[in-house]
C-alpha cells in the first residue's frame, strides 16, 4: 500500500498568530501535527519543536532500518521520540521565562504498507474515512472526555460545553508524558485525517465526512475543510493532514501549503 499526503494550516479568523505546526516526511511515511499553547509566542515554539523533532528523529530511525521493523518496534520508536521531544520542550519551558508554561498537543501517524500506527497526546485527533464512513480513531485526553466517560454529560451536551480545551495530557507540561498508540490495517481508498481542535470545534463529524467524500484531490478536500471551519467562525488555528491509501504507486514529494505565515 502506498500513501499520498497533503497538509494545510491556517490561523483562522480570530487569532493573529498560528500556534499549530504540521510536518510530513513522505519518504519515510511519517505525518505529525501539533497544537501549541502558552503565552507570547511560546505555543508556536512548543508545536514547532515537537513536529520538527518527531519528523527528524523518527524519519532517521526508519531510514536506518525501521521500515522492516515489527509493529512493536515502531511503537517503541514513536514513544521514545515523544519522550525526547517532551523533555526538550519541558527543559526549554523551565529555562527561558518567555517560554514558561508552554506545551503542545500532538497527533502522529506512521504509514507502512497496510500497517498504520497512530499516536496522540491531548485533543488533536485522527479520523479514518472508509467507504464513506468516518470514524474517530483517537480518544481525547481532556477533562470533557473524562466527564463523558464517567456519564456526567452526554456527547450531545459536550458539543456546547465551555471547557472543551482543557486537556489532561500535553507535551512539555511535565517531565514525562504518555503517548497513546493504536495500530490499524489500511485498505485501498482509506483517508486518514489528522487535525487540530480548530477544525473539530467548528464542525460536526457529519460535516467533515461530507467534505471528505466529495470528489477532488487531497488538496481540494483540505482547503474545503479549512474554509468550512472559517465559515463557521474560525475561532482557533486550523490544521489538517490527509493521508490516502493507494494500491498503485503515488508520486512522492511533500505536498504542503502553509497559510498565514
Amino acid at each position: 500500500m502506498n500513501f499520498e499526503y497533503f497538509s494545510l494550516t491556517d490561523p483562522g479568523l480570530v487569532r493573529d498568530n498560528n500556534e499549530d505546526s504540521v510536518a510530513l516526511d513522505p519518504d519515510h511515511q511519517v505525518a505529525v501535527l501539533a497544537d501549541g499553547m502558552g503565552g507570547y509566542n511560546a505555543g508556536e515554539v512548543a508545536s514547532a519543536m515537537a513536529t520538527t523533532f518527531v519528523k527528524t528523529e523518527l524519519g532517521r530511525w526508519i531510514a536506518e532500518g525501521g521500515s522492516e521493523a515489527s509493529a512493536r518496534e515502531v511503537r517503541r520508536a514513536m514513544e521514545i521520540c515523544i519522550d525526547n521531544a517532551n523533555r526538550s520542550i519541558f527543559n526549554a519551558a523551565n529555562s527561558n521565562p518567555l517560554y514558561a508554561g508552554m506545551g503542545t498537543t500532538l497527533v502522529m501517524g506512521v504509514f507502512q504498507g497496510t500497517r498504520t500506527l497512530i499516536g496522540h497526546v491531548g485533543d488533536s485527533r485522527c479520523y479514518r474515512l472508509r467507504q464513506g464512513s468516518l470514524v474517530q480513531l483517537t480518544r481525547d485526553h481532556s477533562l470533557l472526555q473524562e466527564q463523558i466517560d464517567a456519564g456526567l454529560i452526554s456527547p450531545e451536551q459536550a458539543q456546547y460545553a465551555t471547557h472543551k480545551n482543557l486537556v489532561t495530557r500535553a507535551l512539555g507540561v511535565e517531565d514525562t508524558v504518555l503517548l497513546e498508540v493504536s495500530e490499524y490495517r489500511a485498505e485501498e481508498g482509506d483517508i486518514y485525517l489528522l487535525c487540530s481542535d480548530g477544525l473539530t470545534d467548528m464542525m460536526t463529524d457529519e460535516r467533515i465526512a461530507a467534505i471528505l467524500v466529495t470528489a477532488g484531490t487531497l488538496e481540494e478536500k483540505s482547503r474545503a475543510l479549512v474554509d468550512a471551519a472559517n465559515d463557521s467562525g474560525g475561532r482557533d488555528n486550523i490544521s489538517v493532514i490527509l493521508a490516502q491509501a493507494r494500491s498503485r504507486p503515488v508520486r512522492r514529494g511533500l505536498l504542503s501549503r502553509m497559510l498565514g505565515q
